[in-house]
Formats: C-alpha cells, sequence, structure tokens
C-alpha cells in the first residue's frame, strides 16, 4: 500500500495547502480518505479526479467532507473534457442522512452506507470500523491489504478501545489537534503523548501525527508523543508518501 497525505490540517486548511484527505493506493486501486477543504486542488498533483475508485468518510465535519461537491461538479465536467462514463462510489455512514444523501449526485457519484458493527471490501482494502468519541457519529477505520494494515483514528478523543482496534497496525494515522498540556480543551480530540500511549499500547509499527494544530511549534508534537512511544514518529506534510 502507498499513502499519500494530500491535506492535514484540522479545522480548515493553511494557504496552499488542505484539510484531511489521504489517498491510498492498493494493486492500482485508487482510495480516497476523507475530502476536506481544498482536497481537490491538492490531489490533482497526484490523480485527476476522475482516475478515482472510491472515497470514503469518516465523518460530515467540513474539514472532512467540504470538497465532496467539488468532486462532484469535477466528476461531472469530466464527462465532457475527458469522456468520464463512471459513477464514483462514496462511502459514509447513515447517522447524519442529509450529509449521507449528499454523497450521491446525478450520475456521477452514489453514496453507499457502512456500519460501525461490520466489515466491508472496497478493491484491495478490507475495511472495519469503530465509533470514536467525537461531538457527532465519526469512525476510525482499520485498512488492510497485501497483508498490512493502516490504522486511521479520524477524529476522536482518547478512548481504551482505540488499543485493541488498532493493535500491531503497519501504520497509525493519528489525530493530534492538541499539545501535551492542553488536555482540558482537547475534549474531542486528542494530544500528542496521546497518541503516543495510543501507538505504544497498540504496538504500532509507525506513528504518523496528523491533523494538526493551527499554532505552537510542530516539533513539540513529535517530542510529546516520543515521550510515550519509541518508534518511528512522522509528522504528516503535505505530499508525505509512505509505503505501508
Amino acid at each position: 500500500m502507498e499513502l499519500t497525505v494530500i491535506g492535514h490540517w484540522g479545522g480548515f486548511p493553511k494557504v496552499g495547502e488542505a484539510s484531511t484527505g489521504y489517498l491510498l493506493e492498493h494493486e492500482g486501486f485508487k482510495l480516497l480518505i476523507d475530502c476536506g477543504s481544498a482536497v481537490l486542488s491538492q490531489l490533482q498533483y497526484y490523480v485527476k479526479p476522475t482516475e478515482l475508485h472510491a472515497v470514503i468518510l469518516s465523518h460530515y465535519h467540513p474539514d472532512h467532507v467540504a470538497d465532496i461537491g467539488v468532486l462532484q461538479h469535477a466528476l461531472l465536467i469530466g464527462k465532457y473534457t475527458e469522456g468520464f462514463s463512471g459513477n464514483l462510489p462514496i462511502y459514509g455512514h447513515q447517522e447524519d442522512q442529509a450529509g449521507f444523501a449528499a454523497l450521491t449526485y446525478k450520475n456521477v457519484t452514489t453514496g453507499i452506507s457502512y456500519k460501525g458493527d461490520e466489515s466491508i471490501h472496497i478493491g484491495p482494502f478490507q475495511i472495519e470500523f469503530i465509533k470514536t468519541l467525537h461531538p457527532v457519529p465519526c469512525y476510525a477505520m482499520r485498512l488492510t491489504a497485501g497483508g498490512r494494515t493502516l490504522v486511521y483514528t479520524a477524529d476522536t478523543a482518547y478512548f481504551s478501545d482505540l488499543v485493541a482496534f488498532a493493535r500491531e497496525a503497519d501504520l497509525l494515522l493519528c489525530e493530534s489537534n492538541y499539545y501535551k498540556d492542553m488536555k482540558k480543551s482537547a475534549v474531542n480530540h486528542m494530544t500528542s503523548d496521546q497518541a503516543g500511549q495510543l501507538a505504544k499500547a497498540a504496538n504500532i509499527k509507525n506513528l504518523v501525527l496528523t491533523h494538526l494544530p493551527h499554532f505552537g511549534d510542530h516539533e513539540q508534537l513529535v517530542s510529546e508523543a516520543k515521550e510515550e512511544y519509541a518508534g518511528e514518529i512522522t509528522l504528516a506534510l503535505s505530499g508525505l508518501k509512505i509505503t505501508i
């Protein structure tokens, strides 16, 4: 599997970059995980929107879905400019009916529901889910292909069941929206040291910190995570590519 970070900011994108979006590829299959603000602009450095095979969404907050409408229009225009004839599946939960309904658009995208207690296959990927601690229904994902596993926490406060869910993953793509000393503020998100605690407890091979804050020194996030976890830690950056 190859992971490309398309966007990694929490809340809103930094100038010239994007909020949450990740491209995961295996055996030629291209899966976009979340589609936040400015993701479509950044995605086109790597693939055309018409080259995507599927999209999957963790939840419907704007920093994770803002560019779904933009993607739909790109595909619609692609029918005339590129001869695009497909219908892109967009996977999401139905616990937000309005959010889910917006995934189906004309004859270019179709919303397909997943449930938190099931395992699904999208192309070569087997995907399992666990509901996170967030103000709206949100699901972390465990994606496996080619004998390798990526766990994406999506947005969540720390909770103990994440440890078993992430156990032995090759890569943990973990939100770190707050610094160690901000636990009182981090009601719905994780701090840097909690990301490290999760990686250590789950025996993760590699940790990537993402959904980053718009303040402070991000290297401090790494230092604080290292206090808990001795493995490899990487800060998410626009365009970062990781082979899993």
